[in-house]
């Protein structure tokens, strides 16, 4: 809607206004929105906490690991992560230390399994759906008797 698309242009704006630099994309066509891809973003660029909700990647800067994996973290948001690596133990170790209720390695964060339990940590904590998750999630163990006729107690 226009709200929507407004926003992610208002998102583009503050970014570029404050160094970031749009590799690909950017544009629009009316309400479709390009694929953009958003270099050199950093904490003050509002883009870089607020969710966009649009077709946007944004690349920022770090210098190790360690940095990565801060950057990752510096968010209220926790649904879904991705780590890409040749180094298995490494993404392994990465993944381990990211705060997010699902985290892929080497593969998309758009993937859900029914059987796997789906959902995040901090404000994106809301519990989890899927498989048995689901069941511990909305159901409430219960145990019901019906005696029906007399019963004699030994007491």
């Amino acid at each position: 809607n226009e709200g929507a698309a407004r926003h992610f242009k208002e998102l583009l704006e503050d970014a570029t206004a404050k160094g970031a630099r749009v590799v690909v994309g950017g544009g629009s066509e009316g309400l479709v929105l390009e694929p953009t891809i958003v270099a050199n973003v950093t904490p003050e660029m509002r883009i870089y906490n607020e969710e966009s909700f649009g077709p946007v990647v944004t690349m920022i800067p770090v210098g190790s690991t360690d940095d990565a994996v801060r950057v990752a973290n510096d968010t209220e948001y926790g649904l879904a992560a991705a780590v890409f690596s040749r180094d298995s133990a490494l993404a392994e170790s990465v993944a381990g230390q990211i705060e997010s209720g699902i985290c892929h390695i080497n593969g998309a964060t758009v993937h859900d399994e029914p059987q796997m339990p789906f959902g995040g940590v901090k404000h994106s904590g809301w519990g989890r759906f899927g498989g048995d998750a689901a069941l511990d999630e909305f159901t409430e163990l219960r145990w019901i008797t019906v005696q029906d006729g007399s019963r004699q107690y030994p007491i």
